[in-house]
């Protein structure tokens, strides 16, 4: 009977999921507080002081979604996960945060897809790989980070290389409410903002829909895949949950 019924459970599209979870972000980031999505990674004990050394780098060289950081230890449990002996679980913010303060703005959009953008001299070029949304039921950007066509460290030792990001599009009758959000951005724990397109027009290389206007934003585990490159072993599960963002600090604190 069990396996009669997962058989037929419809499969869940990573645009859906962004979507159930954006619809309950409440984070307010003027003030500072509400619910974020985050992301949820898993290293050895004897990496944890490189792998916040590599967080840290990543955070000043801007290509982080957020410096916010939360660590569970071997035992405690998250959202019905036990963190496994010997290993430490570290949550940072993801970028779908960004469309739930969209959302609640009152921003019409479409989650578009995750991929790599090409950095040069710190300025953002052009997607060179992308996996739309609506297509997988895996999150792109744990998919790419196993592909290993990062050179995220590149990016944070020479300002050029390959980072991971995703893009939605908004509507443009919207376009006064994105400057708002943008406005309320500035200054907050969220500064993963890449690209905002203009209507009509192509965001960082990818198409978006007629009256409509891409932004991209720095995926929220590129700390992870920059320390992926360092040889670490690291394993990630993206859009994990929801977290009060009062119970988060900067990384720069440790």
């Amino acid at each position: 009977m069990i396996e009669e019924y997962l058989m037929n459970l419809p499969l869940k599209f990573v645009n859906n999921t962004i979507e159930d979870y954006a619809m309950q972000v409440t984070y307010n980031p003027r003030e500072g507080t509400g619910t974020v999505v985050y992301n949820m990674s898993i290293v050895r004990n004897e990496d944890l002081e490189y792998s916040i050394s590599v967080f840290k780098d990543a955070y000043r060289a801007g290509i982080c979604v957020s410096g916010l950081v939360r660590f569970f230890k071997s035992g405690e449990k998250l959202s019905g996960y036990c963190v496994p002996d010997g290993h430490t679980a570290i949550i940072t913010m993801c970028s779908s945060t960004l469309d739930g303060i969209l959302l609640r703005k009152g921003v019409p959009l479409n989650p578009i897809g995750g991929g790599v953008v090409e950095i040069e001299r710190r300025i953002p070029r052009r997607f060179t790989h992308i996996i739309m949304y609506e297509y997988t039921t895996i999150d792109p950007l744990q998919v790419l980070i196993s592909q290993e066509i990062t050179s995220i460290t590149d990016v944070m030792r020479k300002g050029s290389g390959n980072i991971l990001a995703n893009i939605r599009q908004c509507h443009m009758e919207a376009e006064t409410l994105i400057g708002e959000v943008m406005d309320d951005l500035a200054g907050s724990s969220f500064s993963g903002i890449l690209d905002v397109g203009l209507p009509n027009t192509p965001a960082l290389g990818v198409k978006v829909d007629p009256q409509y206007m891409g932004i991209v934003a720095v995926g929220g585990t590129n700390p992870m895949a920059a320390i992926k490159e360092g040889g670490i072993h690291v394993t990630t599960q993206a859009i994990k949950g929801l977290m009060d963002v009062k119970t988060m600090t900067e990384i720069l604190d440790y």
